[in-house]
Order: structure tokens, then C-alpha cells, then sequence
């Protein structure tokens, strides 16, 4: 395939466009992790065949897919290595804003970024107090003569994903008059620093840490007022949680991919196994087994629930209100499964085989790590407890982003 913004994209091209870079990422996955290396290549020959724009329609430059399309590409990516595909959400939601948005502020000018391949980074989480989702950074006009249309920003953002891949930095304000603002900046302008500090058990590669903006210069078309009270559907976080749960999916089918291999090649059966070899071994088999349906029932509801979110697309008025009510629901239902399969999933890898399965070398322990990680991002009891609420009263879910 060949990639400028001139060429004719279809999902099946980019789907094999990407399999022998998927291929690279899986084999390095567990050495970068050991060596805290970062998929610079690979993530740049991802976005060069431009994976952002599978779900984006042909009239549009894009592939035309479904969301189902980009939920199963990021399964894809995630099965390789879920650090790049954590790394790569800001880049998919912002596709996605793209894709079912015609009324999107500014959405020329981002869909002409996502053709030419670029990426993008993006968090209002502070960790400067307050009382949750609160903003802190601040926004205010720029009294340079040159640029009196213009803003500057100073603030301090944290869980920055996919920041140091990044073209892009999206994140949030708050004005002199306590209005909330949307911005999008270079990552390269000046006052923009980004740190490699995030710390966490697991995901470590996903540049998820903290991007300070120091009297950062923005143009007026860089800044936009956030208002979703007139949307028909309020549940803007549905494809970034169903994205999460896609996340968890991909690393249920790379525990079921190092079980399977260690069975095959590697492990030695147990002194009183009634098997000459571990492949062989009727518990090896079942375990291996267990771990291919905790991988299964993942993939399964996060394409279902990709189906729901695109049913609510074109629909006008209640109709698409209680769509999407329907489909937010149906996402919390989906993390809580992926979550409890991933979780799982990753537990029985160990039980494949004896001690040499441990070896750190392997890093088989990262699936359980990654996996934790991302289902911490958003409680499944709230999930769970949500979707109760809607089964039994039909309440709606909350329109935080989390749902």
C-alpha cells in the first residue's frame, strides 16, 4: 500500500499492510518491556499506512469501515503488544470524534491530520487537587500585538497516552470567566514538555505521563469551547471505553497465544502426568483451553458492543437518544467481561506448565500487569452497578466520558 494522502484506503489493505509490523511488535514486545524501549519504528509504520483511517467513511479519504472494523484492528494491535495500542487511543478517538461528527469544531483541519498520518495525545486529568474532573490549567488571552486573537496556557496534564508517539496534544483549559476550553497543539511548539514518568504496574511503554505547558502560545482556530449539552447522544466515552475493553480483549489472546506456544514448545510434563509430552498432557490441554474462552468471550462482546455503538449512527432525535443509552449500557456490560476474561486469561497462562514458565525473562507476568492497568483506568463495579440501574429502571447512564 502505498502512503499519502492521494491514496484509496480500504480495510483489507490496511489490515494487510500492518500484519508483518504487528509481527515485529509481538516479537520485541516482552524485550522492550524488560529493557523499557519504546515501538518508535513500529508505531511510525503503523501510522504510515494510516490505521486511524479505517473507521473514517471513503468520501471522506478514509477505508470506510465500521466501528467494528477499528474495534477489531485494535484487538489486533493490542494481541501484539498492548502497550503500542493503549499508546494509539488519543490517535483512534480522535478518528472516531472524525467519523461520527460532521458538526466536530475544526473538523477539516483534523481529518487533513489524520490523512497526512498523524498522531495524536490527549488527557484532562490533573493531579493538581480538587475535586474530580476538575481543571486547573489555565487559559487566557495573549496580550502579544502579534497575536491578540490568540491564548496562552499554563498548566500541567497527566496521563498524556501515547505522548511521546504524538504530533498532537489535545487537552483542557479553563478560562478567566471559568468557561472550560478544548485546545489542540503541536507537540513541538514551544512551552510543550513532555515526561517519561509514568509508573505504573503494567503498561508502561503507553508515554501515558505528564505534559507541562509552560505560557504556551495558542492561535484561535487551537481553541474551542467545550459545550455537549445540545448533543442527541451525551455518551461520548462509549467508543473510548469500548476501545479500553478491545485493549483487554487483545492481551486475553496474547496469554492464549504464549500458553499454546509454551505448551507446544517448551514445557516438560509433570512427574505423574500420563502424557510423554506436555501438548499431550489432558490438563494442559484444558488450561489452554480455559484460556482460549476467557480470550474468546472478550472478543466476542467487544465486536458485539462495536455493532451496538454503530447502530446509533445516522439516527436522529429520541430514537438516537435511546440508542445510545442502549449501546453505553451495552460497553459497560462488554468491560466488565473483557476485564474479568483478560484478568483470568492471564492468570492460567501459569498454569501451562511448572517453575520455568515464571522465568522473568519470558515476561508472561506483563499480560496479568497490562491487564490490571487498563481495568483500572474505570471501575467495573460502576460498570456493573450502572448497567443494573438501566436493566432495572431504565435509568440512563451518567455522562461523564466513563460511560
Amino acid at each position: 500500500m502505498t502512503s499519502d494522502n492521494t491514496a484509496e484506503y480500504t480495510v483489507a489493505g490496511i489490515r494487510a499492510a500492518v500484519a508483518p509490523v504487528l509481527d515485529r511488535l509481538r516479537e520485541g514486545a516482552a524485550e522492550r518491556e524488560r529493557e523499557r524501549q519504546y515501538a518508535f519504528e513500529e508505531v511510525k509504520a503503523l501510522a504510515a499506512e494510516r490505521i486511524t483511517l479505517t473507521g473514517i467513511a471513503a468520501a471522506d479519504g478514509g477505508a470506510g469501515g465500521t466501528v467494528r472494523d477499528v474495534a477489531d484492528l485494535v484487538i489486533a494491535i493490542a494481541r501484539a503488544d498492548s502497550n503500542v495500542a493503549q499508546a494509539l487511543r488519543s490517535s483512534f478517538l480522535t478518528a472516531n470524534q472524525v467519523a461520527s461528527r460532521r458538526d466536530l469544531p475544526h473538523r477539516a483541519v483534523t481529518l487533513a491530520r489524520l490523512r497526512d498520518g498523524h498522531l495524536f495525545a490527549g488527557t484532562a486529568n490533573e493531579r493538581s487537587g480538587g475535586a474530580s474532573g476538575s481543571v486547573n490549567t489555565l487559559l487566557h488571552r495573549d496580550s502579544a500585538s502579534d497575536n491578540r486573537d490568540g491564548w496562552v496556557v499554563d498548566g500541567e496534564k497527566y496521563y498524556s497516552t501515547g505522548g511521546l508517539y504524538a504530533d498532537w496534544f489535545t487537552g483542557s483549559a479553563k478560562g478567566e470567566d471559568g468557561t472550560v476550553y478544548g485546545f489542540t497543539v503541536p507537540v513541538d511548539r514551544t512551552g510543550v514538555e513532555r515526561l517519561d514518568d509514568f509508573d505504573a504496574v503494567g503498561q508502561r511503554l503507553t508515554a501515558s505521563g505528564t505534559t507541562r505547558l509552560h505560557a504556551v502560545r495558542l492561535a484561535a482556530d487551537e481553541v474551542v469551547a467545550r459545550d455537549n449539552s445540545q448533543l442527541e447522544i451525551p455518551w461520548l466515552g462509549a467508543f473510548a471505553q469500548l476501545y479500553l475493553a478491545a485493549v483487554e480483549a487483545g492481551i486475553a489472546a496474547a496469554a492464549l497465544d504464549d500458553a499454546a506456544w509454551f505448551a507446544r514448545e517448551k514445557a516438560r510434563p509433570i512427574k505423574h502426568s500420563s502424557a510423554a509430552v506436555s501438548s499431550e498432557d489432558p490438563y494442559v490441554r484444558e488450561t489452554v483451553g480455559q484460556i482460549a474462552a476467557r480470550a474468546h468471550a472478550a472478543r466476542s462482546v467487544v465486536l458485539l458492543a462495536a455493532e451496538s455503538i454503530e447502530a446509533t449512527r445516522h439516527l436522529t432525535g429520541a430514537e438516537a437518544r435511546a440508542a445510545g443509552a442502549e449501546a453505553s449500557v451495552t460497553v459497560a456490560q462488554t468491560g466488565v467481561i473483557a476485564i474479568e476474561s483478560a484478568l483470568k486469561a492471564a492468570e492460567l497462562v501459569f498454569d501451562v506448565a511448572g517453575g520455568s514458565i515464571t522465568n522473568r525473562s519470558l515476561g508472561f507476568d506483563r499480560h496479568w500487569r497490562n491487564a490490571r492497568t487498563v481495568a483500572n483506568h474505570n471501575p467495573r463495579q460502576w460498570k456493573a452497578a450502572v448497567a443494573g440501574a438501566y436493566r432495572i429502571t431504565g435509568e440512563e447512564p451518567p455522562t461523564t466520558g466513563l460511560f
